[in-house]
């Protein structure tokens, strides 16, 4: 009986351990199952969520569709080699002789650091002045043109850190002219919150009085007045390059010197933002340059209401690209508006020195709302290109200048004519590499003698310091037609 009893308790005792370890391995499974099924979801997580993430945030930042980013990534215009290739120049060896230079303005001991210029007749008296920001003495100013070939410099509000952009317009309709100024705060990338957008009001007599309209907001880099939503006042249009944390806004004029700001993106870098009515509607559109990061432009189409639909026209495939300015002009002469673009910025190297895939294009207008890629020529650093007629032929030739060329070499170029001779197609011709450092250009009669003269302004941020200008007059001597 005891043993039977001992065999009945063992084999309990048996039974209950293979329970035990049935529930284990089961428990282990259904562990083994979950911890699959985990890691299955983050796996589905990292290949599914992080691209929706990162999907979300740059719509959010580019204010494109999801489309309209995936498209912007799979669609970049052209390939390195083509985009950013370095072609071949018809360089011509004819020398220049037909603009004559001279400084103009005040004189200067540190190197100068001209950020941008405006030729406009500021006071109405019939002859062309300059206004100019000088990012050295944290001035704007004045070069008066008073009188005819006399020019003096006044400074017209010398509180602004690093002014980076101005424009010459009557903001107010009282029928003088005011300035508008994109204030950096810093001439060089940061990301503090030191822009600025300032309007610079006009009494009537050249006396200006200074208006803050937005303040402590990343770098400001260009503001332009224009009526974008239709109501009969000026608006702003706002590029803040900033550094990580650039923005595009427009500031509603609500009258009486209010305002209010309204994003249209928060990417970082953008350069220049330029108001054209590109579809013809009517209203005042938007074309943006962003650089830094990006190298792209874009179009903010107006409904005549200002509300913008976006619209990337313009992608380089090199993201070191170095987009340095845009300039709206019917460069084919079709009817349309076209965009000239330079590549050439190079504040991101030190020494900042231009690569060789440096240089200037052109965006052909196809209608429709695209744009076709041209390149046009190389020029190393290019910051600026203006076009104008300058042989009298019919159609447009180019003007462009280099802030960022190899110094160091005698031959490399400030300052060169694009001559076009017909259909689009350009022969470089050298125009100087004294003084160097170019960084801003602006075309006008300033003689009154029909001709196009120039204005250059020059930054000297880095060596060599031994071709040096501040601002510098070209005046159009005639020769060019004269031997034509």
């Amino acid at each position: 009986m005891v043993l039977f009893l001992l065999d009945l308790l063992s084999n309990i005792e048996n039974s209950n351990h293979s329970t035990n370890m049935t529930e284990k391995n089961n428990s282990k499974k259904e562990g083994k199952v979950l911890r699959d099924l985990i890691l299955g979801a983050l796996v589905v997580i990292v290949i599914v969520g992080l691209p929706v993430m990162f999907l979300n945030l740059q719509a959010k930042r580019s204010g494109l569709t999801w489309s309209g980013v995936i498209h912007r990534i799979l669609n970049r215009v052209g390939e390195k080699d083509k985009v950013s290739g370095i072609i071949g120049d018809n360089s011509s060896d004819q020398s220049i002789s037909f603009l004559e230079k001279k400084p103009i303005g005040n004189s200067y001991i540190k190197p100068p650091l001209i950020s941008n210029l405006a030729a406009d007749d500021l006071d109405k008296d019939g002859n062309l002045d300059v206004i100019v920001c000088d990012a050295r003495s944290n001035t704007v100013s004045w070069i008066r043109q008073s009188p005819e070939g006399i020019f003096n410099e006044i400074a017209l509000d010398n509180t602004l850190i690093a002014p980076g952009h101005l424009q010459v317009k009557d903001f107010d309709g009282d029928g003088d002219k005011d300035i508008m100024v994109a204030v950096l705060g810093l001439l060089f990338p940061s990301n503090d919150k030191i822009g600025s957008v300032v309007i610079l009001e006009n009494d009537g007599t050249c006396n200006f009085k200074k208006h803050i309209i937005e303040e402590k907001i990343a770098r400001v880099s260009d503001v332009r007045a224009c009526d974008l939503d239709s109501d009969g006042d000026m608006d702003l249009a706002v590029a803040q390059f900033g550094y990580d944390d650039g923005e595009t806004r427009w500031i509603e004029n609500l009258g009486n010197w209010n305002f209010e700001s309204h994003m249209l993106q928060y990417l970082s870098g953008p350069i220049n933002v330029e108001p054209v009515d590109i579809d013809k509607d009517g209203d005042l559109d938007l074309i943006t340059l962003v650089s830094q990061e990006w190298e792209e432009i874009y179009l903010y189409l107006n409904d005549g209401k200002a509300n913008f639909e976006k619209k990337l026209i313009f992608g380089s495939s090199n993201e070191d690209f170095g987009s340095s300015g845009i300039y709206i002009a019917d460069m084919d002469r079709d009817g349309d508006q076209d965009i000239l673009y330079t590549n050439g910025d190079a504040f991101d190297y030190i020494p900042p020195q231009g690569r060789p895939w440096h240089g200037v294009q052109w965006l052909e207008n196809k209608g429709n709302l695209t744009f076709e890629y041209h390149r046009l020529s190389n020029l190393i650093g290019a910051y600026n290109a203006r076009p104008t007629d300058i042989d009298g032929d019919g159609d447009l030739d180019i003007f462009v200048v280099s802030a960022f060329n190899l110094w160091e070499n005698p031959e490399s170029q400030s300052f060169i004519w694009l001559e076009n001779t017909g259909d689009m197609h350009f022969t470089t011709h050298n125009i100087t590499n004294n003084p160097t450092h170019i960084i801003t250009m602006e075309l006008g009669d300033f003689n009154k003698d029909g001709l196009v003269d120039m204005v250059t302004g020059g930054m000297h941020a880095y060596p060599p310091y031994d071709r040096m200008s501040r601002i510098m007059l070209w005046m159009n001597n005639n020769k060019l037609l004269i031997n034509n």
